[in-house]
Parts: structure tokens; sequence; C-alpha cells
């Protein structure tokens, strides 16, 4: 006998944690007046390193491609204003598109670490009245040690919130193939370098960002040893995987990995087809694809 439900259409959405998946790496790379997030020569050679070439979508576009997946997203900018002296993005007009479209996305912030006291009352701000979840740092970008104490009124003001505060970790496409690397220096991204924020900040939740190329096992040993510190696996299509990071997924670090594209660099589409094909345990893939980020960022219906 044929189930009378088995054509139905799904529920709509009411919150993220209706959502299949939740990818916890996003980016936001225009804003509503159509300006980009990096400067026009950093820009060209991120499509160059990763092959796109499509406009980046709006909030808006990002929440309705979510939303016809059935996916949530984590979504932000990246401050880079000290280093670059292009200006941020609005993290008050992120944290409006994803209120928007709640049924989806959910905002962090990010704010320049070179910002200091200034920048830790904005992100109380943002927290209190915008409802922002957590914090983006890129230490390459942002040019800064993640232990050198400049982040640390950040993350003081984030340990306090409740916040997350997620890191990029490893090499990065921007300013790949430019003269010099655009001046991005890459050893700031070392995941070692989490290790003392971890201990300084033993309450706050911090994620690093992206399979950690070159230093995979040092991304392994710190959230192995250190109970608050999370991977999430943006960045990488899944079969590109070092066998070492699919092997702690699958064991030590089930609990704490998650799935993250790095939209629009790489689709959530490509990485959740790829990682079908990957080796992970039944019981493991549930908690990468949706678990663990909802336990992570107290998420509730």
């Amino acid at each position: 006998m044929n189930d009378p439900d088995a054509d139905a259409p799904a529920a709509p959405l009411r919150s993220p944690v209706d959502a299949d998946a939740i990818d916890v790496h996003v980016h936001v790379e225009v804003d509503e007046s159509g300006r980009l997030s990096l400067p026009g020569s950093f820009n060209a050679a991120m499509a160059h390193y990763f092959g796109t070439s499509d406009a980046p979508p709006g909030i808006d576009d990002l929440a309705a491609y979510y939303r016809e997946r059935r996916l949530a997203a984590v979504v932000f900018s990246v401050d880079i204003e000290a280093f670059t002296g292009y200006p941020a993005l609005s993290n008050e007009e992120i944290a409006e598109g994803a209120a928007r479209n709640g049924d989806v996305l959910i905002p962090f912030a990010s704010i320049d670490p070179a910002k200091g006291r200034r920048g830790a009352a904005h992100l109380r701000r943002l927290a209190t009245d915008h409802g922002v979840k957590g914090l983006k740092f890129h230490p390459s970008l942002q040019n800064f040690a993640p232990d050198d104490r400049s982040a640390y009124p950040l993350l003081e003001a984030a340990e306090e919130l409740g916040l997350v505060a997620t890191f990029h970790t490893g090499q990065t496409g921007i300013g790949a193939g430019m003269r010099g690397g655009g001046g991005v220096s890459l050893a700031l991204s070392n995941p070692m370098l989490l290790d003392r924020v971890a201990i300084d900040f033993p309450d706050l939740s911090i994620v690093m960002a992206h399979p950690s190329f070159p230093w995979q096992d040092e991304a392994l040993a710190v959230a192995t040893h250190k109970p608050n510190v999370y991977i999430d696996l943006s960045g990488w299509s899944p079969k590109y995987f070092p066998p070492n990071l699919v092997r702690y997924a699958n064991s030590l670090l089930q609990d704490k990995v998650l799935f993250g594209s790095d939209h629009p660099a790489i689709t959530p589409d490509r990485w959740l087809s790829d990682f079908a094909a990957l080796d992970i345990k039944d019981s493991v893939r549930p908690k990468v694809l949706k678990d663990n980020a909802v336990k992570l960022l107290r998420l509730t219906p």
C-alpha cells in the first residue's frame, strides 16, 4: 500500500534547527549597495585560485539558495580595514539580513582586532541588539597573531557573551599568486597559535576553520587537547581531506568537527556530494552535518 505522505512537500523551515544540515562557514561578499567585501585585486586573485566567475550573491539571495536546499548557514564578512585600508561591510546590515531570513541564516560579526576596546564595545552591541552568535577572525588578512593579545579585548567580550570565535587556519587563497602574496602572511594562521588562546579563554568556544594545510596535525593536536576547540571542514572538497583528519573525525573528534562549505568559493552542493562518498561512520555523519553545530551554537527551535 502506498504511503499517502510519501510525495507530500516538506514542511517549511521555521528555524535553523529544522534544517537538514547547518553550514557553519558562509561568506557575505557584497553589501546591499553592491560593494564587495575585498579590494578588487584580492577578489581577482581569489576568483582565479578557486576558479569562480559568478558575481557573489547578496544576503537575501544566499538565504533563498540555502532555503531551497533545506540548509541553514552561518554568515559573516571579514573586517580587514587596518591591513588594507578598505572599509568593512556592515555587521549590522548582515545581522539585519539574517534576521529577515531567520529560518535559515545565523549571523556572525567580524571586527578587526586593531580596533581594540572600541571594537569590543561594538561587539557587545551587535550581540545584545542584533543577535550575532559569534565572531570571525582571519589572522593572515587582519595581520595579527592569535596569541599576541591584540584580539583579547574582543575575545574577552565574546567569552562573556557566550559567543563562538571562528579563526581562519592554514593557507588562504586570498593573495595567492599576487606579488609577495599581497603581503598576506600565512604563518599567522598556524593553528598552534590558538593553543595559548584556548588556555587563556577556557570558556570560549573556538573554531579552527578549514583543514589546516600545511599544519593539519597541529590542528588535530589542539582540538584533541583543548575541550573548547573545534574544527570546521570548510574550504576543501571532502575528497581531498587528509586521511588523518578523516580518522580523527570518525573517532576522537567526532563531536567537534563541523560541516562548512566556504560558499561561494565552494558550494554546499559540491561539498555535500563529496562528503556523501567519504568514509565516515553512519553514527558520525549526522553529528558533522548538523548535531555538533546545534550544540556549539546553542540553537533552539
